[in-house]
């Protein structure tokens, strides 16, 4: 609850207890803001509690507004709008308010709260290079670990790679058979792009010979089955799983680009992790856990020797855990490696960062750690997000129609520096700042615009719209911060000191930057309650654009009243200040100059 919300709330409290002899404690009165068309900040809804004041909505709403406005020190003056008691707060309160948070060092910052909580996200294939769908993914997951640290938990990110499996083995094969030896030095490709050619070029390959098949009288389910390209790809996994050295040595050399092109990527991004864990490693862990189910008939075996987990009662199917040869599915694995990202970090809280295809499967997993009675399964967590489209449609990797990681974010650079070039943002900038300029707005305004809709929903990435100057986007906001910092720039030269003195009264357009600016700790509370980066980036913009109406109407720097003078440039400050920490939340920086 915000500074202000709990002085209003006490002073309800006492007005209940005054009106209608009834104790009615803080933490049940619930407030909302006051709608733009009427006067007022805060508005409290009378509905809920006619059983006490037994009594019309006008009627109550009247006495309790009149009992404040008489009785209590921040109350100026109120309006009852049927069921709604809108409260127009004294300028006094709001000075002493943000006199408070500005004051504050740590504001919106949480203290330890002694939890930890792991978030793994990005987890690529080593068969291709990161495409849209991974940005969406790697900014969730950084966004959200940033939210997290800043509301008090100890937080690691982790990243699960997928590098083994038939896919990979269809890149190597392609490789062997259509590389002629090329190198990513040969070829001067980044590493997960060169191997991302061989894995279209093993698709484009399987479907002629496919299409051969289907000539000569397969049926189709025969003809995808016995592609010769689909059994030798099959007999490569085979050879990796045995330990051929040919075979391995192959597969270390091709991952070993991979790896090169994603660090090149993640820095390009401004992403980390504080341990990768890698698929070669745990796909055969689980097995013992298995075991260990089986011991306590939590799992069950079938005739054919297969291993499986009846949660028919919990709403799902029957779900298959080892196969009757004792190989392990896909589930196994994340049974184990639940298991050892415990033993690795011994969290509170485990996130898993996925898109929301996999819904399904993380009910199944989570459900199955509950039966098998760990603790910590209750703080399992699948943030599951939807995919991101392109106006020009769906993307496909393995046939080469994905927009690419890297592409886009030069493509974004590119535009900001065409856009901002036409703007004359630039001017006083030499090469060096202003390349530097293009960097923080093209990634800016990407992370921006792929953040600041809900995680849950499937969106629409417009890259265009996005680089913006006006509207809600990261460049709008990135833009006010590098003009308030213009204004500290004029006001450290004239030797004025930001100071909130002793003010009575304020500018409507002052008073609407303060109401955002004490929501701002509750803002990041929310957002990491919800795992939603989102309402970060909303709040961001509201704040923005509020501070843009106050910049528009109200003078700065002609105010003669030295008192408002040090006033509005310390709020501007702190403007400065929460745009600068809550972009830095959503791993956006924002520029000095512009």
């Amino acid at each position: 609850m915000d500074y202000l919300e709990a002085k209003i709330k006490a002073e309800l409290s006492k007005a209940f207890q005054a009106c209608f002899e009834h104790d009615l404690p803080a933490d049940q009165i619930s407030l909302q803001p006051t709608r733009k068309e009427f006067e007022g900040s805060h508005t409290f809804v009378i509905f809920p509690y006619l059983k006490i004041s037994r009594k019309k909505p006008e009627e109550t709403g009247n006495q309790i507004g009149e009992y404040l406005k008489e009785h209590s020190s921040i109350v100026e003056r109120f309006n009852v709008v049927k069921g709604f008691l809108n409260l127009k707060l004294t300028d006094k309160l709001f000075v002493s308010t943000f006199r408070k948070i500005f004051e504050e060092e740590q504001y919106g910052q949480q203290p330890s709260n002694g939890k930890k909580v792991i978030i793994e996200f990005s987890s690529p294939n080593t068969n291709k290079p990161l495409h849209l769908g991974h940005l969406r993914n790697n900014f969730l997951g950084d966004a959200v670990s940033r939210i997290l640290a800043s509301n008090g938990y100890e937080v690691s990110k982790v990243n699960l790679v997928n590098d083994r499996g038939i896919h990979i083995c269809k890149s190597m094969l392609a490789y062997e058979r259509f590389g002629s030896g090329e190198t990513p030095e040969s070829s001067k490709t980044k590493g997960d792009h060169l191997i991302g050619k061989y894995y279209v070029r093993f698709d484009q390959e399987y479907k002629k010979e496919v299409e051969g098949l289907l000539a000569s009288g397969s049926s189709e389910e025969e003809a995808a089955k016995n592609a010769p390209l689909m059994l030798e790809a099959q007999s490569l996994l085979r050879k990796w799983e045995q330990g051929d050295k040919q075979t391995v040595a192959l597969w270390k050399k091709m991952n070993s680009w991979v790896y090169d092109g994603f660090a090149q990527s993640y820095q390009t991004m401004g992403v980390s992790f504080d341990k990768i864990y890698y698929e070669s490693d745990t796909y055969l862990l689980g097995k013992d856990v298995i075991e260990d189910g089986l011991r306590q008939s939590v799992f069950f075996k079938k005739e054919d020797g297969s291993v499986w987990v009846d949660l028919t009662d919990e709403g799902m199917d029957q779900k298959l855990l080892l196969r009757g040869d004792g190989t392990s599915v896909y589930i196994t694995q994340d049974i184990g490696t639940c298991e050892l990202k415990h033993k690795d970090f011994s969290f509170d809280k485990s996130v898993y960062v996925v898109g929301n295809e996999q819904d399904y499967h993380f009910k199944v997993l989570f459900h199955i750690m509950k039966k098998l009675g760990r603790d910590y399964s209750e703080g399992l967590y699948h943030l599951s997000y939807g995919m991101v489209d392109l106006p020009s449609g769906k993307m496909k990797s393995r046939e080469g129609t994905v927009v690419d990681a890297d592409d886009l974010m030069q493509e974004m650079f590119d535009t900001a520096e065409k856009h901002t070039t036409e703007l004359g943002k630039v001017e006083g900038l030499n090469e060096e700042e202003a390349q530097e300029l293009y960097r923080t707005l093209g990634l800016g305004a990407l992370k921006y615009f792929l953040l600041k809709v809900d995680p849950k929903k499937r969106m629409l990435f417009d890259p265009q719209e996005s680089i913006e100057f006006q509207g809600n986007t990261g460049p709008f906001i990135q833009y006010t911060h590098a003009r308030i910092s213009a204004i500290l720039r004029r006001a450290a030269q004239r030797e004025l000191e930001p100071a909130v003195g002793d003010i009575e009264e304020l500018d409507a357009k002052e008073v609407d930057v303060i109401n955002i600016l004490v929501r701002y700790p509750s803002a990041i509370v929310q957002a990491a309650d919800e795992y939603s980066p989102a309402l970060v980036a909303q709040y961001v913009y509201d704040l923005a654009k509020s501070y843009n109406g106050f910049y528009q109407e109200v003078s700065i720097f002609n105010e003669e009243d030295e008192n408002k003078l040090l006033f509005r440039i310390a709020l501007s400050a702190m403007v400065a200040r929460i745009i600068h920490h809550g972009m830095a939340l959503l791993g956006v920086r924002v520029p000095e100059r512009m």
